[in-house]
């Protein structure tokens, strides 16, 4: 039998409802709806019964969801039951604080390596990883197999540094470069761009008018 594809949107919505979910369960609440969630993740109802009915059946008619299942089903669902090591390359200013960001120590996704050019800074060390040069990039990604990065380099190196990682045997990149990466190889890409997603939002701020 064929397995239906899930649209990117789907899973981009998933981690939304595990967190919502996560607090839950800590606050030891038993069950939810899906008008709860929507009303607090001001996500329409319909369309989360929608998302979760694509990977099983999780909910009771009348009765909701138990909170603590479906935690561990999204967890399964988002490989989060496993360890995934990840690599950042880029030990700047944005590098230094996503390595010092304990979130990515949750959901057992794991910043194991830290990679930079700059001489000045191999050898030095950030949340008690020894920054290394990029040169060792595909010895420890296979050693400590790593499967996914994250790339915090200025735009003009980035598709180098995706390259690089592809090549090391990376399986999917989150870039906070300020360019689109493109590559021809099997691996998925999300781009963090701050400042397209500023400009949108200046979009919806009302007129000032002068006086």
């Amino acid at each position: 039998m064929k397995t239906p594809k899930i649209s990117e949107a789907v899973v981009r919505r998933l981690p939304i409802y595990l967190r919502y979910l996560t607090y839950l369960k800590q606050m030891q609440v038993k069950t939810v709806s899906s008008q709860q969630m929507g009303k607090v993740l001001d996500v329409n109802p319909a369309q989360i019964r929608k998302d979760l009915s694509a990977f099983g059946d999780f909910g009771k008619k009348g009765i909701g969801y138990d909170v603590e299942y479906l935690v561990d089903k999204i967890r399964q669902i988002l490989k989060l039951d496993q360890e995934i090591h990840v690599a950042l390359v880029g030990a700047g200013h944005l590098g230094h604080a996503i390595s010092n960001y304990n979130a990515y120590l949750r959901d057992n996704l794991r910043i194991v390596a830290i990679f930079d050019n700059d001489p000045a800074k191999l050898g030095k060390k950030i949340a008690g990883l020894t920054i290394q040069p990029l040169e060792e990039l595909k010895e420890t990604v296979e050693r400590l197999q790593i499967r996914l990065a994250i790339i915090t380099v200025p735009a003009v190196a980035a598709q180098g540094v995706a390259d690089q990682l592809i090549a090391a045997g990376i399986e999917g990149i989150l870039n906070f470069a300020p360019v689109t990466i493109r590559t021809d190889a099997d691996v998925r890409i999300h781009h963090a761009d701050v400042t397209s997603s500023l400009q949108s939002l200046a979009y919806y701020l009302p007129e000032k008018h002068s006086s």
